[in-house]
Order: C-alpha cells, then structure tokens, then sequence
C-alpha cells in the first residue's frame, strides 16, 4: 500500500539474465541488498522509492522521471552498486497529505 511508510524496492530492467520478467516492470524478483543505499532517518521523514536499473536503461527512461517529479516525487540520490544503478525518489510526509 502506498503511503505506509514503508520503502519501495523496484528493478528495472534487470541486467542479471537468471531472473525472468513476468510483470510490466521488469522482474518481480527483488533484487539483493546488503545494506539500504539512503540513511536510515529519511525513512521517518519521507515515504521513498528504490529503483534499480542499468545505466542504459536509465536513460532511456527521461519521461518516467518526469513523470514522477509532476506526481511530487523528487529525485534524493542516484549511485551505483555492481552493474546497477541505484535511484532513490522521495516525497516528505508532509507533501503527501497535500498531494
């Protein structure tokens, strides 16, 4: 449920070629984390998003992520980890009540 405050996990495009798509966003199969790739205070202030994906795919997906600005996401931090980039989308609390 969105909103709950609780981080969402979504690969895009998954490069690893052992996982199999079966759902319109790529695998369903989450991928493996270590550790989270945010601190873990943002979690009390803001609901956010992790996407993970390949550097290529990533740019092919400009209108997604525009997308996501107009619905009030705002894009906190992109790195990578191994082959995938890590995006992380939040939105305080206080503008999801408003949204």
């Amino acid at each position: 449920m969105a909103g709950d405050g609780h981080p969402r996990e979504m690969t895009i495009c998954s490069p690893f070629k052992a996982r199999t798509q079966n759902s319109a966003y790529g695998s369903t199969t989450p991928a493996p984390m270590t550790s989270k790739p945010y601190p873990a205070h943002w979690e009390s202030v803001a609901d956010l998003r992790v996407f993970r994906t390949t550097t290529e795919e990533w740019e092919k997906l400009l209108g997604w992520r525009q997308d996501m600005r107009r619905r009030g996401w705002k894009l906190l931090r992109v790195s990578s980890d191994g082959p995938e980039l890590v995006a992380i989308f939040g939105r305080t609390k206080a503008d999801r009540t408003t949204a």
